[in-house]
């Protein structure tokens, strides 16, 4: 589509649009001939090594790697935007389908437990990405913060999986979007579904109404940030309204029974596994850092947008997993629709048509929010050229990466047309609890560690604090996901995650102030988000890491044989014009 070809005009590039060429996707010295790729591979553990060590700096992202766009994206978005684009992000398929088959087949009516330890997750991640979003305000979100701090292979592996989750992300609301229709035209949500007996069962119902709306949604996201962003929050106060009737109609028709009969019938296990599930109900916010580069004033827009939208959220599903469970017993939760098919149960058979309207509703702003932000972060990737550069480029008139819009939303579709629902919030929620769990490591480093002013001791202290606060961590979450009992191993875990998080707030003196606006509580804040999204991880299913596992190699391959050489040819030929690179 777009092409780095072009002429010069006032000293600036002028891109030529409707145009691909091999230096579009291949332009690194590595790949303009065989001799120079066997020697590029010949390099690999030389090239490797530099690639590890390697650690971008604020300036350089802020300005040399978003330079590589061409254009500007348009700084168009307040904290108003923010809120209403976090709301947008977050509230879809998650409360309105998980929910019910969380509910139901894992925690009971303490699933409202499961939202509660959920969003502390979610908000502990929010405080982290608040920090790194003001300081580092370009689209490359997490993948731009890692670069800074935890370096280039860090943050390639964390890159692969920010695109897995926005993939199955918008994947799953896009299905999610077929039953909730299906639903609104008193239909079985997998009426509108093709059955292909030949697949296998997870994979056998294919979605063509997901394919249209993502392609709808795509559309939308290419023509404007701003024009989202309008169409987001009119549609996300309609979505609140409708959440506020739902909690209404529904606790008018409460029966405490329901609640209290049997709370929590499959103990503290069932409600820690509904929240590593239920932790796909908070993905999204992370898409709001995204935009930061479009932000007018991101010290002030981004920790009310964050922050503001994330207390909405947490509070509206505690809200409406209580309305659900006072409802209707939990096992007689409808895993697919479970509000509309509530509303039913209780005689009130016409709500069910205003609950599928604002699931459509919430689910639509979800998958444009997403189209947004899954954009903003490939298109920071190929700034880097770990992936084609023609994916970084951003278009003159609209000011949106096209590009990297079309690929994401194509890959979506894809997905979104095989897979199961089930499989996909499971194998999501092990990629976003991942990558949170780095940018609070992240943010600890960028704290405690600065290059010429923390001493080689107070850097190794911070190393063994760090190893420290990750071994008790994942100590407590293989305690938990290998079912061992005693109690004594947890209190030791705990006791271990005590020491060595106040031993660095003790022992070692921070290196960096925030300037404009900063994560109280450092390190206990992101030390206790680290600990959580590794216990989150140990109560995820074996078959969702077996495809992790799967992805993750997938990646490795792929840099091996080509991101690898790409970033470190753009990384030596940036030093070499202007001093810098990474």
């Amino acid at each position: 589509m777009g092409s780095v070809s072009g002429t010069e005009e006032g000293g600036k590039m002028k891109r030529r649009w409707c145009s691909c060429s091999k230096e579009d996707f291949l332009p690194e010295e590595s790949f303009q001939s065989w001799a120079n790729y066997r020697k590029a591979l010949g390099e690999t553990g030389l090239r490797l090594k530099d690639r590890i060590t390697a650690r971008s700096v604020d300036k350089f992202e802020i300005t040399e790697i978003k330079a590589r766009s061409g254009n500007e994206m348009k700084k168009s978005l307040s904290w108003w935007d923010l809120i209403w684009f976090g709301i947008g992000a977050v509230i879809g398929s998650g409360i309105f389908v998980l929910t019910g088959q969380e509910a139901r087949d894992e925690a009971g009516p303490a699933v409202i437990l499961s939202y509660v330890v959920s969003g502390v997750s979610a908000m502990l991640s929010v405080f982290c990405y608040t920090e790194f979003a003001i300081e580092i305000p370009v689209a490359g979100g997490s993948f731009a913060y890692l670069r800074v701090e935890l370096g280039d292979f860090v943050a390639f592996v964390t890159a692969g999986n920010i695109i897995l989750e926005y993939v199955i992300g918008g994947a799953a609301v896009a299905r999610s979007w077929t039953s909730y229709f299906a639903t609104l035209l008193n239909h079985h949500p997998n009426d509108f579904r093709i059955h292909a007996t030949g697949l296998a069962a997870d994979y056998s119902r294919l979605d063509p109404i997901a394919v249209v709306v993502i392609t709808v949604i795509c559309i939308a996201a290419v023509m404007s940030t701003k024009a989202s962003s309008r169409f987001n929050y009119v549609a996300s106060i309609v979505h609140l309204l409708i959440i506020l009737f739902i909690i209404i109609a529904g606790l008018i028709q409460a029966d405490t029974e329901n609640l209290t009969a049997d709370f929590a019938p499959y103990g503290a296990r069932g409600i820690f596994a509904a929240a590593s599930v239920l932790f796909f109900a908070y993905i999204g916010f992370d898409a709001v850092s995204t935009m930061a580069e479009e932000t007018k004033n991101p010290a002030k827009d981004i920790p009310l947008g964050l922050v503001g939208s994330m207390v909405i959220v947490t509070l509206c599903y505690c809200l409406m997993a209580v309305t659900l469970c006072l409802m209707v017993p939990y096992n007689h939760i409808d895993p697919d629709a479970p509000f509309s098919v509530a509303f039913s149960a209780i005689g009130m058979d016409w709500a069910k048509y205003i609950v599928a309207f604002g699931a459509l509703k919430g689910m639509t702003t979800v998958l444009l929010v997403s189209a947004v932000g899954q954009a903003r972060y490939l298109t920071h990737i190929a700034r880097t050229h770990m992936v084609p550069p023609w994916l970084a480029q951003v278009h003159g008139a609209t000011g949106t990466p096209i590009n990297a819009t079309v690929v994401m939303l194509v890959a979506t579709a894809v997905i979104a047309f095989f897979t199961s629902l089930g499989i996909l919030a499971n194998l999501l929620s092990i990629s976003t609890l991942f990558i949170f769990m780095l940018v609070a490591v992240a943010l600890i480093v960028r704290r405690y560690y600065v290059a010429g002013v923390t001493t080689e001791a107070n850097r190794k202290k911070l190393v063994a604090s760090i190893a420290a606060i990750l071994a008790a961590s994942l100590a407590m979450a293989l305690l938990w996901a290998t079912v061992i009992e005693l109690w004594v191993w947890y209190v030791v875990a705990l006791v271990v995650w005590l020491a060595a998080t106040g031993y660095l707030w003790w022992a070692v003196p921070q290196a960096r102030t925030p300037e404009k606006w900063g994560v109280p509580l450092v390190p206990w804040l992101p030390s206790a988000s680290i600990a959580i999204n590794i216990f989150l991880l140990g109560s995820i299913d074996g078959p969702s890491y077996v495809r992790f596992s799967i992805w993750t190699l997938l990646l490795l391959v792929y840099y091996f044989f080509f991101g690898l050489h790409a970033s470190y040819d753009t990384a030596k030929s940036s030093a070499a014009a202007t001093g810098v690179g990474v």
